[in-house]
């Protein structure tokens, strides 16, 4: 594998390829990572990925200073992985001034869920993605479905843009228990952890009731919710959406469930189509 750390490095080594394949991540890597690069490399005749903490998306009081770092692992991982390249900038690399350019997206698809209580949160998600988008010229990249939002913005952004990139979803990978993979699940205590599958469990029920004919979604949006609350959890929300745009649904449309709540001082989220 070939590590490169600044852009013009980037730029030099991949100029012999036709279609790279990428994956970026913020780094702390685990199975579900690893999943989407295998899934990249058939796609493309290079595979890429990225590790960068990106500042723009963390608001002030989360996790940006404390956010795992865990450079060695990661290196072994994307390496027997398969991955061909490894992009790792410097903060003053891919902002090397104030990034005072930035990406919005719609409010109506990012002040919603996640953006609604993550204000700010596309904004940084958007802008760095059209960078590295712009860094590595892929001609696929793959994204994971547990960040469900994320993945459907991106999708819209690359599309208003008329970027020449295909956007691949991968799915999303759980343990054994159910619970989704996640670099932030490193910070649950071995009782919280034995409890976060509750947040995976809630979902399915709320898709068991979907379609089994029940049609009070907002009774069993409050279910959930006040399940997830007697157990100790703080739940953002857990809301049945349409799938095309996370907009209410309406009878007959496609669905998805999505959660998120904490557990402790940890913010998990999830999702799962009907």
């Amino acid at each position: 594998m070939h590590i490169v750390h600044t852009i013009a490095e980037l730029r030099s080594h991949l100029a012999p390829f036709k279609r790279p394949a990428f994956v970026p991540t913020m780094g702390n890597l685990h199975e579900g990572h690893l999943a989407l690069v295998r899934q990249a490399k058939p796609l493309g005749d290079v595979t890429v990925a990225s590790i960068f903490v990106n500042r723009l998306q963390f608001l002030p009081h989360e996790d940006f200073d404390t956010y795992p770092r865990t450079w060695e692992s990661d290196c072994a991982k994307l390496q027997e992985a398969g991955c061909d390249v490894l992009f790792a900038p410097s903060e003053k690399e891919l902002y090397p001034e104030p990034q005072t350019f930035k990406v919005h997206p719609p409010a109506e698809l990012a002040d919603i869920l996640e953006g609604h209580f993550r204000p700010g949160f596309f904004v940084g998600v958007c802008t760095v993605v059209m960078k590295l988008l712009s860094c590595v010229q892929p001609r696929v990249a793959v994204f994971g479905k547990k960040d469900y939002q994320q993945l459907m913005i991106i999708r819209r952004m690359v599309q208003q843009f008329a970027l020449p990139i295909e956007i691949v979803a991968g799915d999303t990978a759980r343990a054994p228990d159910g619970l989704a993979l996640s670099s932030r699940n490193g910070y649950l205590s071995e009782a919280e952890r034995a409890e976060a599958v509750q947040l995976s469990t809630a979902l399915k029920t709320l898709v068991a009731a979907l379609q089994a004919g029940a049609s009070d979604i907002a009774t069993l949006e409050a279910n959930a919710m006040a399940s997830l609350s007697a157990r100790g959890w703080k739940p953002d929300y857990v809301v049945a959406r349409r799938r095309i745009d996370l907009q209410t649904p309406t009878p007959g449309d496609a669905l998805v469930v999505l959660a998120a709540a904490k557990l402790g001082t940890t913010r998990l989220i999830d999702n799962l189509e009907v």
